[in-house]
């Protein structure tokens, strides 16, 4: 097993394969999927913590009917290797997608997010980047802090791992448990996804690498910041969201929308955290029906 996820190891069978390329930009050399017919609108996914391009596996190719669909591993995620100025935060990451759309020659017409995903995506709305979308997408969006103490728990715990350097490779060791990822996965999110996608939950979290920049992520993330400046974003923003997510509880969708001058939130009945992973062709459906009024 490789301390970072290996495009020829782990990524031999890895969805989507013939759409991958790897991009330099910076410091980072990003691994993205392109497809799409050139000349479509552009449309961005941007993947949750812990997660990468697989999570995307059925609901791209759906897209990518209509739209030019780019999915980049995010830094410190799946197969791109390096670190954007700024570390794993928030604005950081925002930067840093917001420049490999620059050195693609890009100009996203459509932003889906999943979880942080999400944030990023307004993030870089709200910035002024290389971002002027027509229509964001937040699927299970991570927009708020936690509720109550756990506001301040979660952030303490996350950085405490942080400068754990045991910590990567403890749960790397727990993810190379037959079946142990699948289960997790169930647990912390509600959803039941293919054995195909919880292998490739698998494959990555076994390397410490991926784990580490997990970790990291959360450790950085600033969302009483965020929670401040998500009232200015006027761009047309859809919220889809499990209502059985025990990642992100729906309550938390509903408040987030409410203080969005242009915002809709679509409950997702009887799904989890990972909704576009179970019912990728409601999901398409949504998005192309949302982006439709304003096209």
């Amino acid at each position: 097993m490789s301390d970072r996820p290996n495009w020829e190891v782990e990524g031999r069978n890895w969805p989507n394969r013939g759409f991958s390329r790897f991009i330099d930009s910076g410091q980072l050399r990003w691994h993205v999927q392109i497809m799409g017919a050139e000349g479509a609108p552009v449309l961005l996914l941007l993947h949750g913590t812990g997660a990468a391009t697989h999570s995307w596996r059925a609901l791209a190719p759906l897209l990518a009917t209509r739209f030019r669909v780019l999915a980049p591993d995010l830094p410190g995620h799946g197969f791109t290797v390096g670190r954007p100025r700024g570390g794993l935060a928030m604005p950081a990451m925002a930067r840093a997608v917001s420049d490999l759309m620059t050195v693609l020659g890009l100009d996203p017409a459509v932003l889906v997010g999943h979880s942080a995903g999400a944030a990023i995506a307004i993030r870089m709305t709200l910035d002024g980047r290389r971002a002027q979308p027509r229509a964001i997408v937040g699927l299970d969006a991570a927009l708020l802090p936690f509720p109550g103490l756990a506001a301040t728990l979660f952030p303490s715990m996350a950085k405490l791992l942080f400068v754990n350097p045991f910590a990567p490779h403890i749960f790397a060791r727990m993810a190379r448990v037959p079946g142990e990822t699948a289960r997790f996965l169930a647990r912390s999110t509600g959803s039941r996804i293919d054995a195909a996608g919880a292998a490739c939950y698998q494959q990555l979290l076994a390397t410490p690498a991926h784990c580490s920049g997990a970790i990291t992520m959360m450790a950085n993330w600033d969302l009483l910041a965020f929670r401040r400046d998500l009232p200015r974003l006027d761009t047309p923003l859809l919220l889809l969201h499990g209502d059985v997510d025990t990642a992100i509880p729906i309550a938390t969708a509903k408040e987030a929308i409410a203080m969005v001058p242009n915002g809709r939130l679509v409950p997702l009945p009887g799904l989890g955290h990972l909704a576009h992973e179970e019912k990728p062709e409601d999901i398409a459906s949504l998005i192309d029906a949302f982006v439709g009024e304003f096209a």
